[in-house]
């Protein structure tokens, strides 16, 4: 027996007007939910501009505490709306402690739970290690009123430990919030190379762990505030993929979108049955994988 979720990914261009970027994300998020999503995930770091690009103090500034007021809007509008929000915020944990944070608003407004990303890249244009504790908070799914959600953010989506843990943990999707994107002045072919391999690793942890996955990522070009560079034009493509990493819908590169699918969450039992994948692991020989390196 098929049990269907609707879902919806709101890929958006963000400014530097926070509460402009919040009322559009709630118009979408009401858009979403009369199309019949009951499921709603937000980009990373939905409520400014990717500031990851230059190293500031000043712009701690943009963090707020959970739950603070972000999560009471989403909340009351979750409730209001009958809907389950993944939102992603810049957490104000403590003066000088801060996390890239997803949390998650149930159907009741609550706060159902939250995943402090794991991963923190320390690249060109993507300073997160300045701003940015690693979380604590671990590999943890949470349930909510559409199912356990495996909750993971932007960097996180390169690691297959990531996605396994989870899946060994009893999540039933995988969610990304993710602001990756191009340097505008790599070649065409790099910039291509880039964003297949973005989007085959996530198809691959469907594939690996029979379990929808659900990429969501911010479009549009915003400017490095240092000038030093071209900035950063984030390249969209958002996508739903089923059990099989089958595409199930994809949004375009270079515009806001609302992208919706319906999945059949029973499929992932059907698929598991046919590729066993976690019943032929081989738990017993794999302690290496806890070593940096194999010296």
């Amino acid at each position: 027996m098929s049990h269907s979720l609707t879902v919806a990914l709101i890929q958006q261009c963000c400014s530097g007007d926070t509460a402009a970027n919040l009322e559009t994300q709630t118009r979408d998020i009401r858009r979403a939910a009369t199309a019949g999503a009951r499921l709603i995930l937000l980009q990373e770091l939905h409520n400014t501009l990717y500031f990851c690009q230059v190293e500031d103090p000043a712009l701690c500034d943009l963090a707020e505490p959970i739950p603070g007021p972000t999560t009471d809007h989403l909340g009351a509008l979750a409730q209001e709306l009958g809907v389950v929000i993944v939102a992603s915020l810049f957490e104000r944990r403590a003066a000088g402690l801060y996390h890239n944070t997803a949390v998650v608003l149930d159907t009741d407004g609550r706060i159902a739970g939250r995943y402090r990303k794991m991963h923190i890249p320390d690249d060109p244009g993507f300073y997160e290690k300045f701003y940015f504790t690693p979380g604590d908070l671990g590999f943890s799914p949470i349930d909510t009123a559409v199912g356990r959600l495996g909750v993971l953010v932007c960097w996180d989506q390169w690691y297959p430990e990531a996605a396994r843990l989870m899946a060994l943990a009893g999540a039933e999707l995988l969610l990304y919030p993710t602001a990756i994107g191009w340097n505008p002045d790599d070649p065409a072919a790099e910039q291509a190379r880039q964003r297949e391999a973005w989007i085959t690793i996530q198809r691959a942890h469907a594939v690996a762990n029979g379990m929808p996955v659900l990429a969501c990522n911010r479009t549009g070009h915003e400017p490095d505030p240092s000038g030093q560079t071209a900035g950063i034009r984030f390249w969209g493509s958002s996508f739903i993929a089923g059990p099989q990493g089958e595409i199930l819908a994809q949004a375009a590169e270079d515009a806001p979108q609302i992208l919706t699918a319906t999945i059949d969450l029973a499929h992932g039992e059907a698929v598991r049955r046919i590729w066993p994948f976690l019943r032929d692991r081989r738990i017993d020989d794999y302690g290496d994988l806890t070593r940096r390196f194999r010296d």
